[in-house]
């Protein structure tokens, strides 16, 4: 476990006054979320209270405790009561395997959920029915919902499956792909797209995140073991929270 001493010096390294521009609080807010990218925190690592923060560094308590705040609001830093502050886990999913929101957080000892904000039966949009290899106007079942990990909001998902597959959105009750296995239509293989964007004032709102906050874009078509493509889904992962690995091969030439 990383000392107070070595948080101090390596927050003094990155000389606050003079990261970016703004609030003096919002560039501590920064140089704290650097230590914590460069592996200096870990995961469970406990910061220094806001007093050692504040002498150690020559800034006030109420510029530590909005950057702490802040940072807590962004699910960067974890508060436990009587405890102190510490570095909030984060959820790490690899990119070589396919597998339900519900399978990754139940294999992390995490207890996964959901709430859902749409359930409907409608016609595919030009979008959708490109995504799905549909004809305009087939019927789609739709799913939105906000998933989230031991209650914590992690991601707003949308997802639509050809009604063909899934008749009824009322069958899902906690994981798609449980429900798609109900009708042997499970799939087998995904292709996914991923970019960085940033979280608009509605999406925000609904992850509990400022606006502006960084997020996570994927695109997932999935296929069955014929190539029939059965899911077209949409996320919004919170980008403080999730962390996507890949694991390659190295070319020996």
């Amino acid at each position: 476990m990383i000392s107070t001493a070595d948080v101090i010096a390596s927050l003094r390294a990155r000389d606050i006054e003079n990261i970016g521009h703004g609030p003096l609080y919002r560039r501590l807010q920064t140089a704290i979320k650097a230590v914590i990218d460069d592996g200096i925190l870990k995961v469970d690592d406990a910061l220094p209270s806001e007093r050692d923060l504040a002498n150690e560094l020559g800034i006030s308590r109420v510029t530590v405790r909005n950057a702490m705040r802040a940072l807590v609001e962004e699910g960067v830093l974890v508060q436990r009561h009587g405890a102190g502050t510490f570095v909030a886990p984060r959820v790490e999913q690899a990119l070589s395997r396919l597998t339900s929101f519900t399978e990754d957080m139940i294999t992390r000892g995490m207890k996964p959920g959901a709430v859902w904000i749409e359930k409907t039966l409608g016609h595919a949009s030009p979008e959708e029915a490109m995504a799905l290899n549909l004809s305009p106007g087939t019927e789609v079942t739709r799913l939105r919902r906000l998933r989230t990990a031991n209650d914590k909001p992690m991601a707003l998902e949308y997802a639509v499956v050809p009604r063909a597959f899934l008749p009824s959105p009322d069958e899902v009750e906690k994981s798609l792909y449980d429900a798609l296995a109900k009708y042997g239509k499970k799939p087998e293989r995904a292709l996914q797209r991923l970019r960085a964007e940033l979280f608009d004032g509605e999406t925000a709102k609904i992850l509990g995140v400022p606006d502006g906050s960084a997020a996570l874009y994927i695109e997932r078509r999935s296929f069955l073991a014929n190539g029939t493509p059965v899911e077209f889904t949409r996320s919004y992962y919170r980008g403080d929270s999730y962390d996507f690995i890949a694991e390659m091969q190295v070319d020996a030439r």
